[in-house]
């Protein structure tokens, strides 16, 4: 059952097929930011996990209604509309640029017409999505075992989220960073905000955000060579760096401002769902002791 639900996704043999997904989400991501009602967090451009792949939420073009979908079961760009219709095509190894006109033309055929910013975020090489030409692969089994690692992860992070009595995110996918996150907070202002706009509004409250991130390159230039579950705190108090979390393979990196948990290391033990809610249990705990947060959340 561990090797079914919690599959080996090693970085090296899947790298080319992520850094090209991670582009064509960001295409259907973008759309989401055009055409979805503002939410606090930025959380109405997130991607939904569902059994099928990844999703965005209902978005509104005049008034017609849609959802774009990436079935990552039978490998489709899908877009569904309010009126009935279904447009889709293949998901297959093919050059980004050529993904970003077919996923377009794809919207035109259902009347969707939308204009997007054509760069990529959060990623060292920004060649816009009508120029990238180098970012082409596309391993149906590699992203079989990311959508099953998804499922697994959502399970778990939907678990630690009705545990909380406070204001929580749903387990929703992050398409920037590509990352499965949830995230706490406190109820209090952040005090600390960043400079950055996007970021701001991202941070805006103090947070204790849990995730799921196949590592790679970050856009700070450090790198991440495995798949790892994440824990910070924003801002970050005093002493949570030094806590003492469970299980003991996580370990704090300072380099990421966050404590990991290998992934390798949930897969492979006894019990892959209780390692990781009691990573992110300990972690919270420690974060939430160590900001002094109020004892009613």
């Amino acid at each position: 059952m561990h090797e079914s639900a919690w599959p080996a996704l090693p970085l090296s043999e899947w790298e080319e097929t992520y850094l090209t997904l991670q582009r064509l989400l960001q295409i259907a991501g973008k759309v989401a930011l055009a055409h979805a009602p503002p939410m606090n967090h930025w959380w109405h451009v997130a991607l939904r996990v569902t059994p099928r792949g990844l999703s965005t939420h209902v978005l509104d073009h005049v008034d017609l209604h849609y959802v774009i979908t990436f079935d990552f079961c039978s490998h489709e760009f899908v877009v569904e509309a309010s009126d009935g219709r279904i447009e889709r095509f293949p998901l297959s190894p093919m050059p980004v640029a050529e993904f970003y006109e077919r996923a377009l033309a794809t919207l035109r055929m259902l009347g969707i017409r939308v204009k997007i910013h054509p760069v990529p975020v959060e990623v060292t090489d920004t060649t816009a999505f009508p120029d990238d030409r180098r970012h082409a692969s596309y391993d149906r089994e590699s992203v079989e075992r990311l959508h099953q690692i998804l499922l697994s992860a959502d399970r778990v992070f939907r678990v630690h989220r009705g545990q909380y009595r406070g204001k929580s995110s749903p387990s929703h996918f992050f398409w920037g960073a590509f990352d499965l996150a949830v995230t706490r907070f406190s109820g209090r202002p952040n005090h600390q905000p960043p400079a950055d706009p996007v970021m701001r509004e991202a941070y805006s409250h103090e947070v204790v955000s849990h995730g799921f991130w196949p590592g790679g390159d970050w856009i700070t230039g450090r790198r991440m060579p495995e798949p790892v579950f994440y824990a910070y705190a924003t801002p970050e108090p005093p002493g949570f760096r030094d806590a003492r979390v469970l299980p003991a393979t996580a370990a704090y990196a300072p380099e990421f401002g966050e404590f990991v948990l290998p992934y390798e290391a949930v897969r492979l033990s006894d019990r892959p769902e209780e390692a990781l809610l009691e990573f992110m249990k300990s972690t919270y705990a420690a974060a939430a002791h160590c900001g002094g947060w109020p004892a009613s959340v």
